[in-house]
Order: C-alpha cells, then structure tokens, then sequence
C-alpha cells in the first residue's frame, strides 16, 4: 500500500477523500467506485502538445473516444500537474471546430469544397511537380550542379513528432526546396547562432528540474510563471532552498510578483544591461579566477590588428553591410596553435580586450540607456555576481524577449559572457536555460528545418563554398574537436537519404542536395527573405505544417498579400485558421485572389504515436490513444502519401527534370507508415545487416552506416520496441540532483547537463560536492560521474581513463579551441567578437554608447525604410512590445479554438500606464487602436502599474505592451467580428545580424482612441 500512485488512489476512491474513513476500509468499499468516470478506461501516456516543458499526460479512452485527460503523476516535470492549456488538451480531441474532411478552395472561390483525400494528395503532387519542374536551377552562373528550385516553400513542423520532422526535411531536400522555414526561425533561431559558438552546441545547458539547485535564478527575457507555468514550480523550489530569484522584464509580471529583486528595463536594451552586470563583475573581481583561466579562451592572444572604435569592429564595408572578419583571429604559436598569457595581463589577450570593452559600460551609461536607477542595477548586479564564488551556481532563463531582437545573438551572447566569467557553465543549478515555447521545435531543429542546416547542425550545402563533397568536407571539418568526425555524420545522412544509391563512386549522392545561393535579393532564404519573395509573386507554393504566419509573422499585412500571390497554399492543420482562410478576411475580395487552396485535417498529439524533444533535450514518446477524428491523419500519412504520388509522377514522365533525388529516396515506411521504422533510421544503423547502432560514435565516413540524425543516435539502439529509449520511464536518481536518467532519453548520449566537466575543478573535484556530476577518484584512477561525462573520458587508442589534468584542457569538445569563447573568432557570430548594445530598428532615442545607431550588419529591406518611425517621432512616440499569456499560445488556433481557455481570455486588449491613459483621455476597457506605419490594432485598454513609463536619458518615454495570440478567425479572435487583432501588423520586416529573427520585442506607435 505504501507504494499507491496519485492515479492509483483515485481509481480506488472514486475521486473522493472521506475525513473519517481510512484508506483501508476506502479500497474496500465498492460503492465509491461505481461513478468514477474513468473506472474502466484505459489509459495512454502522451506529452503535453504546447510549451517545451514536456509534462506528462494521462489519455483516458473509452469506446475510441478520450473521456478524460491529467497530469501523469508519475512524470518527473510535472509530477501530476497541468497550467490552464494542458489541462484544455481534453478539449482537442473533442472539439466540433476540428478538421475532419479535406477542404478545397478552388482560385476566386468564397466557399470550401469537401473533396477526397486521395484526389487532393494527387492534385498537389501535380503542383508540386509541375513548379518544381518550371523552376529548377541545375546548375549557377558559376557552373556549379546546385539543384534547386527557388520557387517552392515549405514552413512549419515544431508541433510536429520528430518522426515526422525527419520525413519532411527528407522530402523537402529531395524535391531541391531552399526556401525552408520553421517556427524556429521566429522564436530561438538566434539561440543556436550564439550558443554554438560560445559552447560548440546551441541548446539549453541544463534541463527543468535542475533549476531547483541554483542559488540564483536570473529571469531576463521571460516570463516563466506565466509562459512555462509548470517549469516555475522548480524555480520556487529553488527559492525554498534559499536561491535568489531576480527579474529583468519592461513588465511587472507574475514571475517578478516573486522575485527577490525586480529592475523594470527599456526593451531593447538587455545588451547595455548585461554589459554593465559584467563591467561590475571584471571591476570588483567577482569573477572565477580558476574557471576563467582553465576552461575559456581569456588568456589567448588576438591578432594585434584586431581593434574596435565608436561601435564598429575593426573591417566594416558600409556598402556591404558586413565585416572583412580577417583581424577577428588569434595569434598563433609555431605549432600551429593560439598563443596564450596565462597570466591575463597582456593587453592583447581576450580578458584584456574584453575588460576594455565592457568599461564603457559605466553605472551612468547603463542607467541612461536602460531606465534602470544605478541603485537598483547595483542590488542585481552584486547579487548574480555572487554566484562566482567557488561551490555557488546561478542560472540564466530567457526566452523570446531575448530572442526577438536585430541585435538577439548578441543578447544571449552577452549572456553567456556572464555566465562564463561567473563559472557557471556545466554546473547544477547553472547554465544558460533558453526556455523553448513550443511542444518540439527543438526537435524540429535538431532535424534542420530551416534552410541553412541538414539533421544534426550541420551546414547546408552552399553553391560559393561547397561545390563538390570533397570540398564541402575539407571546409566544414576541424582538425580538433568532436566535430572532425563531420565526415562520419554527414556521410552517414546521406546513406539515410538515399541509401543504396548512395556509394563512394558518386559522392554519396551529395548532388541530390540542393546547394543554396544568396537568396531572395542577397536576404538568404529564411523567414522575412522568404515572405518578401513570396510577395513579389518569385514563390509560387507553399506547403505549411501546422503554422499560422498570417498571425505570427511579421508585418503580417506583407504575409497576407503575399499569400494572395501564391499559386497554392498546402496546409496541414487541426483547424481552419487565418493563414487558410486568408483569401476570406475582413475587408478581403476572394474574386480578386488566385490562390487555390489544399487544407488538409490533421491528426492531433493524442492520434498518433512518435518522439518529441523538450527543452531540455529529453526525448520523450508519446502514443497513440484513439484514431484521428472524420478523414484526418498524421504528418506522417501524409508525407508518405506524398512522396509515393510524387515517386509515381517522376517514374511515369520521361521528360521530369531531375527526378533521381526523388526516386531514388530511401523510403520504406510501408503503406500504413510506422513510425518506429523511421525512428530506427534517424538513430542509424549498419548498412550490410541493418543492425540498429548503439550511438553515434560507431557511424563511419566510408558508407556502412546510415543515419538520419547523428545528434539523436543512441535512442533507439535495438530492434525492439523494449528498445526505445524515448519510453524510458524509470524515476530512479542516484544523484539526488533531479537528474532522473533513466527517463526518456536526452542527447547528446543521454547527457542531462552538457559541459559538465566544467562542474568539477582541474583536479577533477566537484566545486561543490553536493553538486558533484563528475568527480575522480585518485585512488582507483577512475572517474565517478553522476552524469554522463561530457568530454573523452577515455583515451581513444588506449581505452584507459584520461587523468583530471589533461580532459581539463577540453572541457568544450565541440570547439575548435576546446575552450569557451569569450572572444568569437572569424566572424562565427556577423557583428563583433563581443556583443555590442546597438538601438532597435525604431527606436526613440540616439545610441547613447557610439554613432552606430542600428545593428551595422542587419539586412534592411526597402519597405521597412518606408514604413520606420524615426528617432524622436512625434506621430509614434511610444515604445510597443509583445508578449504571451498563460491561457493562449503562440498564433491562436489551438488554444482560441479551446472553449475553457477562450472563455478565460476571450478578447485583445493593451497594457498601457496610468499617466498615458490619463494623457491620451482613454478610460479603462474601451476600444482603442495602436497603429503605426504598417498597420493597426485594435485592443481594450488595460491601464495598469504593471508597465511605466522609463526615464531614458532624462527623458520619460512611454511602454504599451500587447499580446500576440489574435486575429481573425477562430471560437474567438480578439474582439467583434470584421476585425483583425492580430499584433503582429504592427512589427517591421526587420530581423537579427546573423539569423534574420524578426524584432518583434521592440517597435514604436502611437495609441489612439476610437
């Protein structure tokens, strides 16, 4: 009896708790059982389909229908609870607003069709096919075999199972797609772009539970209470265990509500934020000396050319828009090797240049460009930088209000600067936690749905650089660090793709992929590059997977007129949303509008079965409890159906261009596909036998292995399902830090806290023993590790185990260095080795630190000129910025569609302070309108304390912020009918330095009464 779950006890009490009555006699007394709903149910495991927390829930079912959905009590996240959105997931399956049959809009129609499911698979193979065929681009102007068609789009997937994700990165780079986007892009691509390059791997360090062993837990860019609800419990743990929580938000939110420290800061400036917390920490020596030393690169020299001067780096083209990054370099030894100064006080070492830099960052410049009061900025700064002491770790949380900046790798750059002067990196309790806001959009970029990556992390083909396999190779590999075996994992992809096919007699099929150029007008081809072409007529379809960028994107008025330019939409959803419906809008003509329309019903997370990947790297599985409802089927249904009509067309036509990527695609899934096949491919296995590979260090460059994803190797490692590692639910923790193992799986190699050598000293002594990940034993010369070491425990030739000494000169086996990075060499992030505070796009105030105003390398596009408010505008004078509530997600359909969840947050509506409130005449709850040169918006006014207006230089500048979820279509959209209230009309076009990421944060307006 002492060994009863939370599920358990309520099967046997009928969901009631007598005062009186024992639980004996309770288990006894069949009378309360009769009523309980779920008495003969039964019961699926499955993950949560909204935020990256990845609680586990319990799918009840009867007679094929879900009658009750909970928290899975036995799931380390969230051990039983739910927030307001995964406690509505019973509401997907049973919901008469969902997809049951297959819609159809022919060109100029106003009404949908039902049409047949295998009618519109062939149909859009036809368009597929037919574009494809009129666009292609065998080969450039420089001769190089590029195969692509510029001419096609796919975006979405990160609600998708990684399963699925795979099949659509494998269709689409067999059909020569570039323009290839996802949900990514607009959340977290600036993620990857800057912790790569400062750790080797651009995902969160650490994982949920881990947060309870910080000491301090820094909230900047986030709102965790309100957007990870179930996350937030472990921050309050941590509290309970004595940590300090301290928040930066231009909002006071729930999560500040329980901070210790709150500093309410202008958005936009995180950069001017961090740069001062590190100014204070180099000044007053708060820093961990030995950590510094040993595991970052401070003590190397820079090329003494490098320089820096009133905001630029040194080899700025201003005609380009882009740096000569040649300076950007370490001096190097006659081995080869950066030279170093072991001692840190050579002008030209990294500490030096970096202390140099971040002096300018002075209480008063932080406190003129943040609004932050230098009292205030001094109380955070003194108590984050607590954490440098030795045994002490703090943590960074930041989502998309780091995210969604023109300067947002450098935000988090700025971060992880910090946290490595702190020494908080591969500590428990430590780490940079970027905190994913969708169910597995880190899965759908681990498996590189977006242009400029294939599964894994590696780089796309480019036409300039790679125009054969030899050459994509010698350019893309180091001579150190766990990348050199890049051969292993791309060469094994391609066996994956195209398996037989692919032999070294012809490179393996490298050609099939489609090499990319410079993109829509030099943009690249990602998010904004994409819509931009796609609303100068250049794309002609696009396939979407469960997005709605009429809602989400950008400047969404340009989203929606360049729908209107499309040939055909494919949209695979549960809903009928705004991107579908577009052609139908509020003051639209669909007699004016060509596009034909395919929507397609999906199946929902509870339908199907397949893994997906937290924000903490664990892979999970979650199953199928009942059918999907009316015609609806999975991702994966369709994928394969596509790609087998697709296979047919290219057979069937002797003068299809390039058809042998397509038919020649590795693709055995079976007529009804399972999805346990394609999770075997992406862990690899042996060509010759098709024995499934233990992980991925036994992949091999010369093609006798194949595997779909190297990074996710090890989590299917047998034939069986027994031997699906993403089912792994033991709770066991030896660790007693919450590491829990042996439940799914995490990579890289089932690793929970990556860098983790780091967490011990170079004698291999944990910092702290409490915390001890790794620790080596000298008397039996081995290592003790509680994690999975995150560094060559092992000598390779000799087996034997490294000693302490020499695995501390790796601790960050994916750089080249083998060191973190303070300072980014060879133009590994586009804007400076150092992050730089630059103002936003609009912006109502001169950069107070230099003449730069703007981020010098964004790519600015000319409508965004037209339409940008200037510095000091009269007309827009107020700072906007976006933001998420707990009841609704991202662009809308899947929780405005939701009954509970709508009716507790049914309308639109602004935050705006007293004093504006008071200046501009508006009372609270009336309609007003925000607008600004892109568009409008219409919102009740909510005046609030939780947003003020900032002193900026002297200077009382006004904050209004809105959220994102509404728009036009759905159970709600926001307010009265024939209206759009989505916010996103009002955000410009304009996207970060290096990953495009549109700035959403930060844009100015005016509010107006109606």
């Amino acid at each position: 009896m002492n060994n009863i779950t939370r599920r358990e006890f309520f099967k046997f009490t009928g969901g009631a708790i007598p005062a009186v009555i024992g639980l004996p006699s309770l288990l006894s007394a069949e009378s309360t059982t009769t009523d309980y709903k779920i008495k003969y149910a039964k019961e699926t495991t499955t993950i949560c389909p909204f935020c990256a927390v990845g609680c586990g829930i319990i799918v009840h079912t009867e007679d094929g229908k879900v009658i009750n959905t909970e928290g899975d009590s036995d799931h380390p996240i969230n051990e039983g609870s739910l927030c307001s959105k995964g406690s509505a997931v019973y509401q997907i399956p049973n919901n008469a607003r969902r997809l049951t049959k297959m819609l159809y809009r022919a060109p100029k129609s106003n009404v949908w069709e039902e049409k047949d499911l295998d009618w519109a698979i062939s149909e859009v193979a036809k368009r597929i096919k037919a574009a494809r065929d009129k666009s292609f681009i065998p080969v450039d102007p420089a001769g190089v075999t590029v195969n692509r068609t510029e001419a096609i789009a796919s975006i979405g997937g990160a609600a998708l199972n990684n399963e699925e994700c795979y099949l659509i990165t494998k269709l689409t780079r067999a059909l020569g797609v570039v323009y290839f986007e996802h949900e990514a892009r607009l959340c977290h691509s600036s993620t990857v772009a800057a912790l790569g390059p400062s750790f080797g791997r651009g995902a969160m360090t650490n994982h949920w539970i881990d947060i309870k062993n910080s000491d301090c837990v820094f909230i900047i860019g986030s709102n965790p209470a309100e957007n990870h609800p179930m996350a937030f419990k472990w921050i309050m743990k941590a509290k309970e265990n004595g940590a300090k929580i301290l928040v930066a938000d231009p909002r006071f939110t729930r999560s500040a509500s329980k901070s210790d420290i709150y500093v309410r800061l202008r958005p936009g400036t995180d950069i001017a934020l961090i740069g001062g917390i590190i100014n204070y920490c180099i000044k007053n020596k708060l820093y961990h000396e030995q950590y510094v030393k040993e595991y970052t690169n401070a003590s190397f020299l820079v090329d003494p050319n490098f320089s820096f001067n009133d905001g630029l780096f040194g080899g700025y083209d201003s005609k380009k828009r882009a740096y000569d990054v040649t300076t950007w370099d370490y001096q190097k030894n006659e081995q080869g090797k950066p030279s170093v100064d072991v001692t840190l006080q050579s002008p030209q070492c990294v500490f030096q240049l970096m202390k140099k830099h971040y002096s300018r960052y002075t209480l008063n410049v932080v406190q003129k460009i943040t609004g932050i009061t230098k009292e205030k900025f001094e109380e955070l700064a003194k108590a984050f930088c607590e954490t440098g002491k030795s045994g002490k770790s703090g943590t960074i949380l930041y989502a998309m209000g780091a995210t969604q900046h023109t300067t947002a790798t450098q935000y988090i750059r700025s971060y992880a600067i910090l946290q490595l002067l702190l020494g908080n990196m591969g500590m428990p309790g430590g780490g940079i936690n970027a905190m994913r806001g969708e169910s597995n959009v880190q899965g759908s970029t681990d498996m590189a749905l977006l242009f400029h990556l294939v599964p894994g992390y590696m780089s796309s083909p480019k036409a300039v650089d790679h125009p054969t396999l030899a050459k994509y190779l010698e350019k893309e590999t180091p001579y150190t660090s766990f990348w050199s075996n890049k051969p292993k994992f791309f060469v094994s992809l391609l066996k994956a793709f195209w398996g037989d096919k692919a032999t070294k007699a012809n490179d393996f099929c490298y050609d099939y992929l489609p090499k990319i150029g410079s993109g829509y007008k030099g943009g690249g081809y990602s998010w904004i590059a994409l819509f931009e072409a796609m609303y100068d007529g250049k794309i002609k379809g696009l396939i979407n997977w469960g997005m709605n960028p009429a809602v989400s994107g950008p400047n969404s008025n340009l989203t929606l007129k360049g729908l209107e330019n499309l040939d055909f939409l494919v949209d695979f959803s549960l809903w009928e949303t705004e991107t579908s419906s577009f052609w139908n809008r509020p003051g639209a003509d669909p007699s004016s509008i060509k596009t034909e329309v395919f929507l397609f019903p999906a199946a929902s997370s509870v339908e199907k079965e397949g893994s997906i990947s937290n924000s903490g790297r664990w892979i999970q599985w979650r199953y199928k409890a009942i059918e999907p409802v009316g015609d609806a089927k999975s991702d994966l249904w369709y994928l394969n159906k596509l790609h087998k009509e697709l296979k047919k067309l290219y057979k069937k036509d002797n003068k299809a261009v390039f058809p042998d990527p397509i038919v020649n695609l590795n693709w055995d899934y079976g007529d009804e596909p399972d999805v346990h096949l394609v999770a075997k491919e992406i862990n690899g296995y042996t060509v010759a036998d098709k024995i499934q590979l233990l992980n991925f260090t036994k992949l091999a460059d010369d093609g006798s292995t194949a595997c779909g994803n190297w990074i996710m190797s090890g989590f299917y490692p047998g034939p069986d399902k027994k031997d699906n590692k993403a089912s792994q639910r033991n709770k066991e923790d030896k660790s007693n830090l919450g590491l829990y193992s042996g439940w799914a799986y995490a990579w890289p190699l089932n690793r929970r806290i990556i860098y983790n050598r780091c967490s011990a000293d170079t004698n291999g002594k944990p910092w702290n023993n409490k915390k001890a990940l790794v620790n080596w034993d000298s008397v039996s010369n081995q290592w003790v590790n509680n994690d999975i070491p995150d560094f060559g425990w092992k000598d390779a030739k000799t087996g034997n185990m490294v000693p302490p000494e020499k695995s501390a000169q790796a601790p960050y086996i994916m750089l080249p260095e083998l060191h973190a990075r303070f300072f980014v060499p060879k133009g590994a992030t586009k804007e400076g080795p150092f992050p730089e505070h630059y103002e936003p796009f609009e912006s109502p105030v001169k950069n107070l630190l230099s003449s730069q105003q703007i981020n010098p390398v964004i790519k600015i596009w000319d409508a965004d000129l037209d339409k940008r408010a200037q510095i000091d505008s009269k007309e827009f004078p107020i700072i906007a910025t976006t933001y998420r509530l707990t009841e609704h997600w991202q662009a809308g359909p899947m929780t405005r569609n939701l009954p509970w969840l709508a009716e507790l947050m049914p309308e639109m509506f602004v935050e705006l302070s007293p004093a504006l409130a008071k200046a501009k005449n508006i009372n609270n709850g009336e309609w007003v309108k925000i607008v600004n040169l892109r568009g409008d918006c219409m919102a009740r006014a909510c005046i609030t304390d939780r947003i003020q207006a900032l002193n900026v230089d002297g200077k009382l500048t006004e904050v209004v912020a809105l959220p994102w979820h509404f728009g036009f279509f759905g159970y709600v959209t926001g307010g009265p009918d024939n209206k759009n209230y989505a916010a996103n009309q009002l955000t410009a076009n304009v996207g970060d330095g290096n990953t495009m990421i549109p700035e959403y944060k930060v844009f100015l307006c005016d509010i107006r009464k109606t």
